[in-house]
């Protein structure tokens, strides 16, 4: 539901923060729609290749999500593509849950793949469910239900109703990042306990947040050792139970070739950014509903 944009520098103040992160408005970019909701401003852009949706004017910060006007099943954003990583280490998922709806590519690619998949979505904005409806092709059925309610209370509810996913995708965003009480390490443990044995979770973050140290030890401390994929965003891929071989992940691969090529990019090069190095300090703080992220947002130091 957001890609990373050019320089990200989370955790500047407000004003350096908007001069770092300007995109500037694409030429013959004109403006399709734009409403207030009770959470946002929406607004839904067109240029002559692509369709954006984006939660600032003219996307100053950021695109929520984008889809190609000519080939509208192509994924636009690099983040997508390593999302659907988390198919390399579960590639049969009858059983998906995504938190952050954005313009509908997930699940709407994920039904192409996995015909037979149940696939809920959590957004918490009426709104975008009906912009991704109206502008980007997103339509719920039989196989894909949407849910309209903040991802932390669904994922509670969850747990003590006694429900359970083979897969997890994070994606949830506001219009500079991912909601602080979704970052926590008593969020990521309910996140696990709604996850069936080897179920994995694939939370998309940025590469270059200034919470990228806290975030990876937080991911670390509930859910061990992790695949770390990396362009602009960082796609983190972690298991309920013994994270899979890199022998397992190839042979899953292959399977995906034909598919991701008509999405537009290779199986095999996704494969390339499969990794499990610890590049942050082991000794950065957990982030905890105690220790809020809006502290290093605001400029502090972890």
């Amino acid at each position: 539901m957001r890609a990373a944009t050019p320089r990200r520098a989370i955790g500047a103040a407000a004003g350096l923060l908007s001069a770092l992160l300007t995109v500037a408005a694409p030429a013959q970019q004109r403006l399709l729609h734009s409403e207030k909701s009770l959470y946002r401003d929406i607004f839904v852009y067109e240029d002559a290749t692509t369709r954006c949706l984006c939660f600032t004017r003219q996307c100053v910060i950021g695109r929520q999500s984008c889809q190609d006007v000519k080939q509208p099943r192509r994924l636009v954003f690099e983040y997508t593509q390593m999302m659907l990583g988390a198919l390399y280490l579960q590639p049969d998922p009858r059983s998906i849950l995504i938190i952050g709806l954005g313009g509908g590519t997930l699940p709407r690619t994920l039904e192409r793949l996995l015909p037979d998949a149940d696939i809920d979505v959590v957004e918490i904005d009426p709104a975008v469910v009906r912009v991704a409806q109206q502008y980007f092709g997103f339509a719920p059925d039989a196989h894909v239900h949407v849910i309209e309610q903040d991802g932390r209370v669904y994922v509670n509810h969850a747990v003590h109703s006694g429900a359970h996913y083979q897969l997890i995708m994070l994606d949830a965003y506001e219009h500079q990042y991912i909601p602080e009480h979704l970052l926590t390490r008593e969020f990521l443990g309910a996140v696990r306990s709604l996850l069936q044995p080897a179920g994995i979770v694939a939370a998309n973050t940025f590469s270059s947040s200034r919470l990228y140290q806290n975030e990876s030890v937080t991911y670390r401390s509930v859910f061990g050792e992790f695949y770390n994929l990396k362009s602009g965003n960082r796609i983190i891929l972690a298991a309920n139970g013994p994270l899979p071989s890199i022998a397992e992940a190839t042979r899953n691969s292959r399977r995906f070739n034909a598919p991701f090529e008509e999405l537009g990019f290779s199986a095999q090069a996704l494969l390339a950014r499969f990794g499990t190095h610890a590049d942050w300090d082991p000794a950065a703080r957990v982030l905890t509903d105690q220790y809020s992220p809006a502290n290093l947002l605001n400029g502090s130091t972890p």
